[in-house]
């Protein structure tokens, strides 16, 4: 039984290399629009100020989608460090993490190069909120397998409670977006009270009290 079990699983590091360089490729392709507008620009004769000015909105975009990116793959590398095993079930999960990275580029390009409107909110902001829920996801498939990591229960929970908090600041911010138009992705920033919701969900979670954690820390 010993045997089958480590034969249905995969080995960690060429696991954490393979997401991180589906990462990498998804962060570069975010680039690529730009370039291409630096070469209409080129042969148009734009000067730079002028092309600044012109292409705010892909700047933004990638600015926005480069942040994003790097976070969700620093709250990756930092929880599959201390991951010693991976399964057919975990490995699953974060392929389908990985197809919401290697799909944002698509509705980043559109951030910046069509005008704003209600589906280009949506495919935008919910892949976002697709991304953090396979985050969970596999938060919880490691809460139910605990062998397969090094982390204590409350460090994965403390990590599942961020990405509950992560995923209803996204629906906020969709929301605030549908509401406003053109100026709703600026709701994103909304993420900077991750930590704070995180905590209170934590201690809703497990009947924490402030003070109780307070004096075990």
């Amino acid at each position: 039984m010993a045997d089958r079990r480590s034969a249905q699983q995969f080995s960690t590091e060429r696991f954490k290399a393979f997401a991180d360089a589906v990462v990498a490729i998804a962060m570069t392709l975010l680039i690529l629009p730009l370039l291409e507008s630096v070469s209409d620009a080129g042969a148009e004769g734009v000067a730079t100020a002028e092309f600044f000015h012109e292409n705010g909105g892909q700047l933004f975009s990638f600015a926005l989608s480069f942040v994003l990116i790097a976070n969700f793959w620093m709250e990756h590398h930092r929880q599959y460090t201390e991951v010693t095993s991976i399964t057919p079930g975990l490995l699953w999960i974060n392929i389908a993490w990985m197809a919401t990275i290697v799909w944002l580029p698509v509705p980043t390009a559109m951030l910046g190069q069509m005008d704003t409107d209600s589906l280009q909110e949506v495919v935008y902001i919910g892949t976002l909120i697709l991304t953090q829920i396979t985050t969970l996801a596999a938060r919880v498939y490691l809460l139910r397998r605990p062998e397969m990591t090094t982390a204590t229960t409350a460090r994965v929970r403390h990590g599942a409670a961020a990405d509950i908090a992560a995923i209803l600041l996204f629906g906020l911010a969709l929301a605030v977006a549908l509401l406003i138009g053109d100026q709703g992705y600026y709701a994103l920033f909304l993420l900077v009270l991750t930590g704070v919701i995180s905590n209170v969900i934590y201690r809703l979670w497990t009947h924490e009290k402030p003070q109780a954690r307070d004096e075990t820390a």
